[in-house]
């Protein structure tokens, strides 16, 4: 009978792809790892793991044995979620949400799930989507806030399940006293983006892109919030989406963008919660936080 907690760590070499990584996020030692993974090698009959110069890689057992490994955390997870909504025992949903939704969404939903399921436990972590998202595959996590802009959908991974909280419109954010009435205005402008690499700011180069010019980028920032303060002190213009006007938006100017984009902003979960009673109730807290949200 193979041992489960072997079993998650032949799944986790699977996502993360060495054995110090996955020592890493789960808080061994890379020798506790490789030892135990050993011992899976022996109890599985044949070699799950061969040389790949100074690391390792899965063999073909390997990878059809973390495929069963995953099936198996599944119905582990099924299986807990159940015994526990039967027994009614305090639950605790862990969660990792963008920065918008941190700031706009989670204290609300909190006080949503106060009255509609007193004692639960909800852990809440900080991540941009990309991370998060792949620490819900690795089982880091119960649900993912995260977003996606149009023309730019995520990748969709077997086993997670995605629900739309909501809409977010984006309108360009310009400082009290610049004149701009719209995008092809601001090809002089001094700009603040996301990093190289998130979506978001290819998408908001190939807006600027549409309107004939490449946007002069000298401030980059992951926190909406300083993009915001960077625009109201005069020193930036920039893309913002109506969640980060928690608490008012009337210290700049904002204009539509060409097609009054959205974003999307989605919960995704894995598929082996879906009766789970708890990540359900976080899941419906934070779309009526969304809902209600309102940027005056």
């Amino acid at each position: 009978m193979f041992e489960l907690r072997r079993l998650r760590l032949l799944h986790e070499l699977s996502l993360r792809g060495t054995i110090a990584d996955v020592a890493a996020a789960l808080s061994f030692s890379p020798s506790t790892v490789s030892q135990q993974l050993a011992q899976l090698e022996r109890e599985a009959g044949v070699a799950l793991l061969e040389p790949d110069g100074r690391r390792v890689r899965l063999t073909t057992q390997g990878r059809l044995l973390a495929a069963h490994a995953a099936r198996a955390l599944e119905l582990d997870e099924a299986a807990r979620a159940e015994l526990s909504s039967s027994r009614h025992a305090p639950a605790r949903v862990r969660i990792a949400v963008m920065p918008t939704a941190a700031e706009a969404l989670v204290p609300a939903a909190l006080s949503l799930l106060e009255e509609r399921m007193p004692g639960l436990r909800l852990e809440m972590v900080e991540l941009a989507p990309e991370t998060a998202l792949f620490e819900l595959q690795a089982r880091g996590f119960d649900l993912v806030v995260a977003e996606q802009y149009p023309g730019h959908t995520r990748e969709v991974s077997p086993g997670i399940d995605r629900t739309l909280l909501g809409r977010d419109p984006v309108r360009l954010a310009l400082p009290p006293g610049d004149p701009a009435t719209g995008l092809a205005e601001l090809r002089d402008r001094a700009w603040v983006l996301e990093p190289q690499g998130a979506a978001v700011r290819r998408w908001a180069v190939q807006q600027c892109r549409a309107a004939g010019f490449e946007p002069d980028v000298r401030f980059e920032a992951t926190d909406l919030v300083s993009h915001a303060r960077l625009v109201a002190a005069g020193h930036a213009v920039a893309m913002l989406p109506d969640l980060v006007w928690t608490g008012g938006r009337d210290t700049v100017r904002l204009r539509e963008l060409p097609g009054s984009p959205v974003r999307e902003i989605f919960a995704a979960t894995r598929s082996s919660s879906q009766d789970n009673a708890a990540v359900t109730a976080v899941r419906e807290a934070l779309a009526d936080a969304l809902s209600a949200h309102d940027p005056r």
